[in-house]
């Protein structure tokens, strides 16, 4: 069977290239995917879905057999914007293909992907792979802008609630069982607004601000964690300020951190570890925790707080034994087992919901954001032929 599976796979290699390279086209940030949405549906129904559905917040959820063990696998559709186009050497929406590989804005985080296990959902209905499984094929929005949101609507909304979820962001062909958690949060500060020519009349909120900055710089290299993982982290993303004009005191200052959890970490820890530093206690700062509640492409606002939790599954867990066996029967050999440094909709699915969950994507996270981002043809072939065998081998590892 694999080695069909296999075969079957490189047969598509043209069909699934042109497909990432039209993916690539379309720019789809995050709450303006619908026309990456829309594509997605049409090469489901050319590949023969039993059933595609776009929910209300846009997600786009094809169906391939109906048996009693549902799986699913997810990719996002939306990206990070270009930058400076003068960093790119080629049009990031060309998707250019030179030597066996496929440059672009999403090439790696995550058409590629995407398209492959559109592929792979093809593959298990034309060699009839369905068996006693329910194959869910998940084409996700506002993962960029807040990840996991998607899948809270999936499980909540759309009622849909799969045994076992394969993440396909990037792990360059690797099994991956988790990341850190990630928060979102800002520290405030409040001033006194004055003339800037009499500063001494006032109270200058980034002054007030100053102290936290470099405590904040100090609280990372605190920070602890477990071997795997890694060590929770905290970093400064953006200050900003408000006065009345540039001849005036600043009556207010905002820094705002991002938050990566280790395994131990939790959003109280988190939180009380910045509200006790001398610093922000002097300065009678406020720290909160934000909130997303950006509409999505169909104008659904769907609120969350930015607290994306910490998740890993165990060694011994058969969701991790599946997916390793479908890479050793697929390619003769044991894949490296591991895990992301960025974050995934994984956050939501088993950080949030308990869902297990595993990674295997194309492409290396390495390229992801960059003017660079590309993803090896044979990346998007071997990843479709992984996406068509991993259901049954699932389903039988669960049997026994």
């Amino acid at each position: 069977m694999f080695d069909r599976i296999l075969q079957r796979s490189r047969q598509h290699e043209r069909g699934v290239a042109r497909f990432l390279r039209d993916l690539i086209a379309i720019p789809s940030p995050s709450a303006q995917e619908g026309g990456v949405i829309r594509r997605v549906e049409a090469e489901m129904q050319a590949c023969g879905y039993d059933e595609i559905r776009i929910d209300a917040m846009g997600n786009i959820l094809g169906r391939v057999g109906n048996g009693p063990r549902v799986v699913a696998l997810d990719a996002h559709v939306d990206t990070v914007g270009v930058g400076n186009r003068a960093n790119w050497s080629v049009d990031p929406f060309e998707g250019d293909e030179r030597d066996g590989v496929i440059y672009g804005r999403g090439a790696c985080d995550m058409k590629g992907a995407l398209a492959s296990i559109v592929y792979g959902g093809r593959l298990v209905k034309e060699l009839g792979l369905e068996g006693d499984c329910t194959l869910w094929v998940v084409g996700s929005v506002q993962e960029e802008d807040c990840d996991g949101l998607c899948w809270q609507y999936i499980i909540n909304e759309d009622r849909l609630s799969p045994e076992a979820v394969v993440i396909a962001e990037p792990t360059n062909l690797a099994v991956y069982r988790g990341h850190r958690g990630r928060m979102e949060i800002e520290v405030r500060t409040e001033g006194v607004s004055c003339h800037g020519s009499a500063p001494e009349r006032g109270v200058n909120a980034i002054y007030k601000m100053a102290p936290i900055v470099a405590d904040i710089e100090r609280l990372n290299d605190r920070l602890g964690g477990e071997p795997f993982l890694g060590k929770g982290t905290v970093t400064i993303a953006e200050i900003r300020s408000t006065s009345p004009s540039l001849c005036a005191v600043a009556d207010s200052a905002t820094i705002h951190l991002d938050r990566r959890l280790a395994a131990s970490d939790t959003l109280e820890s988190a939180i009380g570890e910045i509200q006790s530093l001398p610093s922000v206690k002097a300065a009678g700062a406020e720290v909160v925790v934000l909130d997303y509640a950006v509409p999505s492409w169909r104008g659904l606002v769907y609120p969350t707080k930015k607290h994306f939790p910490t998740w890993l599954l165990p060694e011994e867990h058969p969701l991790l034994h599946a997916g390793t066996a479908t890479f050793r029967q697929l390619f003769g050999e044991a894949p490296e087992v591991g895990r992301w440094v960025f974050s995934t909709n994984g956050v939501a699915v088993m950080g949030m919901h308990g869902i297990p969950c595993i990674g295997f994507g194309p492409g290396n996270e390495v390229y992801a954001h960059m003017a660079t981002e590309q993803i090896p043809v044979d990346h998007l072939v071997k990843a479709m032929a992984w996406y068509a065998a991993f259901p049954g081998t699932f389903a039988a590892a669960v049997r026994t």
